[in-house]
């Protein structure tokens, strides 16, 4: 065991900590900030008030789910471990993954373990439910703190179970999303929905039809998303009552810090938003999107362009 701590530690040490460059930042009256202690107070009062829960919208916890989902095999876990890229920052447990692939089958037996408690009680360790916070600056003033993305920084550790559970998710995604949907889709992206207006402009040109687009641009989509209104919508979807629960206990108690140039700020709760860096935001938050844009009154309003008999009145994509 005391092998084990002093190798965790030379990794450790040898990684170091990633740290974002960040400049100065302005309180919300527009002043500048100078000292050390005001920056991390500004950063922590901003995502306090970013991530703050909806009062008027409580929880709707239905307790541990009896009916469980097939258990996955040792060899899933193995893959897990084997996908998750190197390069990325880790925080959380402060375990780096090189640890577990010197240990090899040791640490898939172990993480198997581990995953499988969690897989059946539906309760996650509160360390894989911390993340630290990277503000990235974005377009715009970078003085201002609503012109940063927050990624978040979680254990490696946890990732290997959030792997297996984006894999039992897949096929939902697969099923639900339409193809009009090009955002964090495999062999999908921006290019593709841009070549497309383009067609459609050039045929609109073609045939003198006239042609109006509406550009919807969701500000601070992945921090918006409402816990309570997102589990229900994976219940109309049609996801399993056991994945359900377990995305939900995922998020109950979610805490985060942020880290600046000055050090990081304390911890504090998050009570809405899915987290930027974690591999299952993206699939929540098309989830999420897909429920509005089904309930947007689109068919009903007949709007669109028929393209080889089918009418598009869409087209999404995500550019972050």
């Amino acid at each position: 065991m005391g092998k084990t701590r002093d190798l965790v530690k030379k990794i450790r040490d040898t990684k170091g900590t990633f740290h974002a460059k960040m400049g100065s930042i302005k309180d919300r009256n527009g002043m500048d900030l100078k000292e050390a202690e005001d920056t991390k107070k500004r950063w922590q009062e901003y995502t306090e008030e970013l991530y703050k829960k909806d009062l008027q919208n409580p929880d709707n916890h239905d307790g541990v789910i009896t009916q469980l989902e097939p258990d996955f095999l040792e060899c899933e876990v193995k893959w897990a471990l084997e996908s998750i890229t190197m390069k990325k920052a880790s925080e959380g447990d402060g375990i780096p993954v090189e640890l577990f692939q010197i240990l090899k089958d040791d640490a898939v037996k172990v993480l198997h373990s581990i995953c499988q408690q969690i897989w059946k009680i539906q309760q996650w360790p509160q360390d894989w439910k911390r993340s630290v916070f990277i503000p990235i600056p974005e377009k715009g003033n970078a003085e201002e703190c609503s012109n940063y993305h927050t990624v978040a920084l979680i254990s490696y550790t946890g990732k290997v179970m959030l792997k297996i559970l984006q894999a039992r998710l897949q096929q939902y995604v697969n099923r639900e999303l339409p193809d009009v949907q090009a955002g964090f889709r495999k062999g999908r992206g921006t290019r593709d929905q841009i070549a497309n207006i383009r067609w459609i402009m050039e045929k609109a040109r073609e045939f003198q039809k006239n042609i109006y687009f509406c550009f919807i641009d969701y500000a601070k989509a992945f921090d918006c998303v409402d816990h309570n209104k997102l589990w229900k919508i994976l219940k109309e979807i049609g996801i399993s009552d056991h994945l359900t629960c377990l995305l939900r206990n995922l998020y109950a108690g979610q805490e985060a810090t942020v880290r600046t140039g000055h050090g990081t700020t304390d911890w504090f709760q998050i009570g809405k938003g899915v987290r930027q860096g974690c591999i299952l935001s993206p699939g929540l938050f098309n989830f999420y999107a897909e429920y509005i844009m089904r309930n947007a009154g689109l068919e009903e309003t007949q709007a669109g362009i028929k393209v080889a008999g089918r009418n598009i009145n869409n087209l999404r994509y995500a550019d972050d």
